[in-house]
């Protein structure tokens, strides 16, 4: 048997590479609980910014490669960036217009991250595609009556799509990573469908649940991440040791 690696067996590096990492997620979910109590940016920002540290904690302590991460923590920066021009948008168009153009950047990296573990997985994207199609241009379209509005919209409906389709046709990572992975995407695509219910066709029975689910999605796609670099630590410690 081989001696074991010593930078692997450090005492202090057990809690970001082993199942005690998921007991940080208590800092998000706290941040997420302040942010529906007191309605203020910092604590909503606060959640996903504390994801992006929590990934990056954790990729150092397993030797992961920040870039291996890096699409997903750019998406997580831009959606906080979004996510302030939906916050103080006052009405304004072209508030709304950058705040959904910037969460279209974070789905994009979504998107790529999920193409370079896979494929898209065509059933599943002709279904969901098929269907939000259906919601545009029947009931969304019509209700929009700005042209820039009304593309930016379309856009970004058919790249959560595709980030779903993609997402489900992930390949490399763990089982339980893709799972979590999906569920963040599907979150995401949820909590947008309710905005769109809200602010399009004045349906607010379900508004309540927009933000929640928005950051759960954050949550679970780092789950989805921090799954599999402890999978991937956890197989590289094994084969060290034999």
């Amino acid at each position: 048997m081989k001696k074991p690696d010593k930078s692997l067996t450090k005492e202090e590096n057990r809690i970001f590479t082993g199942s005690l990492v998921y007991l940080w997620l208590a800092l998000p979910l706290a941040f997420a609980a302040c942010a529906l109590a007191f309605h203020d940016f910092g604590f909503k920002a606060a959640v996903t910014g504390s994801c992006m540290a929590l990934l990056i904690l954790a990729a150092i302590f397993t030797g992961r490669s920040l870039w291996k991460i890096g699409l997903i923590l750019v998406a997580f920066l831009l959606s906080i960036g979004g996510d302030w021009f939906l916050s103080h948008r006052h009405g304004e168009i072209f508030r709304f217009i950058s705040g959904i153009a910037l969460f279209f950047l974070a789905h994009t990296g979504y998107l790529v991250y999920a193409l370079q573990r896979g494929t898209l997985h065509y059933r599943i994207l002709a279904v969901v595609l098929l269907v939000y199609l259906l919601f545009f241009f029947g009931w969304l379209s019509p209700a929009i009556d700005h042209f820039a509005l009304t593309t930016a919209v379309f856009l970004y409906l058919v790249i959560s799509c595709v980030s779903l389709g993609a997402a489900a046709g992930i390949e490399t990572l763990p089982r339980t990573a893709k799972l979590f992975f999906v569920g963040g995407i599907l979150l995401i695509l949820f909590s947008d469908t309710l905005i769109a219910l809200k602010e399009f066709l004045a349906c607010d029975e379900w508004a309540s649940l927009i933000l929640p689910t928005y950051y759960l999605s954050h949550i679970f796609i780092t789950v989805a991440l921090l799954n599999s670099m402890i999978q991937a630590y956890q197989a590289f410690k094994l084969r060290k040791n034999l």
